[in-house]
């Protein structure tokens, strides 16, 4: 497993398993008990996903040390503001059955994110999360609430994936020392990703799948990813990406790929706003 080093020091795994959509609670157990069997330490998970607890009993029965693991969870927005925060933090981890948690995220760019900054700030320095960081905000949000917080995120999770490469973005959270996070890796197989002729061409060259090849393309860029599937051996080949390199050639290659927009909203429609704002 390589690893980052996030800017307080803490070391996160680049490669994850991620639970978003998974809502049977029971298949959502399993499938986070064989990535952990595979070989994979972090987990990322989240309140609004509602798979919380299904995450915590995994840990329990997968039967490696906690202090092996890097679980991640995420407080959404009808829960931002301080009091709300705190609370909310308390439940995700009793619904995980942690006594620390290693990284929690304000999931969304709406809402009281300062107060819930606050809190997130303070049950850091208690030693109850080991990072705290932010997901889905665009550089000038993420800029606001460095200067003006006093806190530098230590991890931004956005949209990253072979349609969508988000190198402006990338470059700026580079220079102000936040470590990028992938989500949605594969694009939810949106434009024919997995037939995509490049791709192919490229995984063929390399006796690897598409998705072996775009994981490993987003490891390159030093991006921790947390690819998702319920199918435990496409779980165990989204694991095996680190026996091969991409080629400087082929990187090239994939950046023709770029629409340089994201496939799925713009966080800055009101229009999504308010339908992410609504959801409680």
């Amino acid at each position: 497993m390589k690893y980052v080093t996030l800017n307080n020091g803490l070391k996160m795994p680049i490669l994850g398993f991620g639970v978003y959509q998974i809502t049977d609670l029971e298949q959502c157990e399993q499938a986070v008990v064989d990535a952990i069997q595979a070989g994979y330490r972090l987990i990322d998970t989240a309140a609004a996903y509602g798979n919380e607890e299904a995450v915590g009993r995994a840990i329990k029965r997968c039967g490696i040390d906690r202090q092996e693991l890097f679980i991640t969870t995420k407080v959404w927005i009808s829960d931002t503001g301080y009091e709300k925060t705190m609370k909310a933090f308390e439940t995700s981890m009793a619904k995980l059955q942690l006594d620390y948690l290693d990284l929690y995220l304000i999931h969304q760019p709406y809402g009281d994110l300062f107060g819930s900054w606050k809190a997130m700030t303070e049950l850091y320095q208690a030693n109850k999360i080991r990072a705290i960081g932010v997901s889905n905000l665009t550089s000038d949000r993420l800029l606001d609430l460095i200067l003006n917080s006093g806190m530098i995120p230590a991890v931004n999770q956005i949209e990253v994936h072979p349609f969508f490469q988000q190198f402006a973005d990338h470059e700026f959270m580079t220079k102000e020392n936040v470590q990028i996070e992938a989500w949605a890796p594969f694009a939810e197989g949106k434009f024919s990703l997995f037939q995509n002729e490049l791709l192919g061409e490229i995984a063929k060259a390399h006796n690897k799948t598409i998705a072996q090849v775009v994981l490993r393309w987003i490891i390159q860029r030093d991006i921790v990813v947390i690819p998702k599937s319920t199918h435990k051996e496409r779980i165990i080949e989204n694991f095996n990406v680190f026996d091969f390199e991409l080629t400087a050639e082929e990187m090239e290659h994939i950046k023709t790929l770029d629409i340089a927009t994201s496939i799925f909203f713009s966080h800055r429609d009101p229009e999504i706003v308010r339908r992410l704002s609504s959801w409680k």
